[in-house]
């Protein structure tokens, strides 16, 4: 089984891009860099009284452009991939996407995926952008995306959200090839999208192998019924997990922070797995995030009423050798580059300091499970 573990590299400060060599040893697949305008935890529990994380870093939303970084990154190394995971096709135009990522191959030598996805909530009405219609925004970009890279002179383009009028981009690529695009999906018509346009794909959330797996297959038959080859998409997933043993796990699952991780589940998705939302019925996850509004008494409420059984029923979980065990049913169902992401980081400083060791440990433990 060919399996090969991701890299994460934050796109927040403090930075700690100085750290990119030891990613760059042919350990990893790809490097992966998150694109935000704001993080997914409130305000409200992001001060010293809730997690001592907020006496290193005043705000969780000290983001940096993941697409500059990506720059950065491409001439820092030299043999591993750089990935966007993922850009949304709201907030950029199609046309700079295109052109971004062809400077960012050329750059890195070949090495740029283009991570794409169609947006959220948090990340875009805040700040003026229209989020009608995120999807089909989203296929029409890549149309015209591909349009660019693929067309030699001037081209036009009348779509719903995009016009192109004797648009050209001549910069080559590089080494004649397009940069690979893996999309972030989920839901049955991006799944759908996936399978006629990506090299690539993250699920946006996936909370068992079967689903894993379900998902992976839809895509490939779309690719099937494209003419593609189902089998040359890369199934990717960024896998949140807890790694600790019982005692370390019963002190995370207090942590504010680590409980704010159903917010970013939708009240139909937890009830899958036999629990209410906190949030109510209609909580739809991450469409309904928006840090800076969720009032201290609304997230009060929220965490007096949270479950810890809940998050261990989806949230994969355990010492680093069992946690390589449930990734190893993941890759039985399909998924070969994983990037296991250590949420128990966010219980403190204490487990924050210990997080990359055990992240490390685990892939050790998967690498050896599945032969490689």
């Amino acid at each position: 089984m060919n399996v090969q573990p991701a890299a994460f590299l934050r796109t927040t400060l403090p930075l700690g891009i100085d750290q990119i060599a030891t990613l760059d040893t042919g350990r990893y697949h790809s490097i992966w860099l998150p694109d935000h305008m704001v993080s997914f935890w409130p305000d409200s529990i992001w001060t010293p009284e809730f997690t001592d994380l907020a006496t290193v870093s005043p705000s969780p939303h000290r983001h940096l452009d993941a697409m500059a970084v990506a720059g950065a990154a491409a001439v820092l190394t030299k043999q591993v991939p750089i990935a966007t995971s993922v850009v949304d096709t709201v907030r950029r135009h199609p046309a700079m996407l295109a052109q971004t990522a062809l400077t960012l191959d050329h750059l890195s030598g070949g090495r740029f995926i283009c991570g794409l996805g169609s947006g959220e909530t948090e990340n875009t009405v805040p700040y003026g952008f229209d989020f009608a219609r995120p999807v089909s925004r989203f296929e029409e970009a890549l149309q015209v995306i591909r349009l660019l890279w693929e067309s030699e002179g001037p081209v036009d383009f009348e779509g719903q959200f995009y016009q192109l009028h004797h648009a050209r981009m001549d910069t080559e690529l590089y080494d004649g090839r397009c940069p690979p695009i893996w999309i972030g999906a989920s839901g049955p018509r991006m799944l759908e999208i996936t399978g006629r346009y990506a090299d690539g794909w993250w699920p946006a959330g996936s909370w068992t192998p079967e689903d894993y797996a379900a998902k992976l297959g839809a895509i490939r038959e779309s690719a099937e019924r494209a003419g593609r080859d189902p089998m040359a998409i890369v199934p990717a997933f960024i896998m949140t997990c807890l790694i600790g043993d019982e005692e370390e796990l019963a002190e995370i699952l207090e942590a504010p922070l680590v409980k704010a991780i159903l917010l970013q589940i939708s009240a139909v998705e937890l009830s899958k797995f036999g629990h209410d939302h906190p949030m109510g019925e209609h909580w739809r996850g991450y469409q309904d995030i928006d840090p800076g509004i969720l009032t201290r008494e609304r997230i009060l409420d929220f965490l007096d009423q949270v479950d810890p059984q809940a998050i261990l029923d989806l949230v994969p979980h355990g010492t680093p050798k069992e946690l390589a065990g449930i990734v190893k049913g993941y890759c039985d169902a399909g998924l070969r580059v994983p990037k296991i992401l250590d949420y128990g980081g966010m219980a403190g400083l204490k487990y924050g300091a210990l997080s990359a060791d055990k992240v490390r440990e685990a892939e050790d433990e998967l690498l050896r499970l599945v032969g490689n």
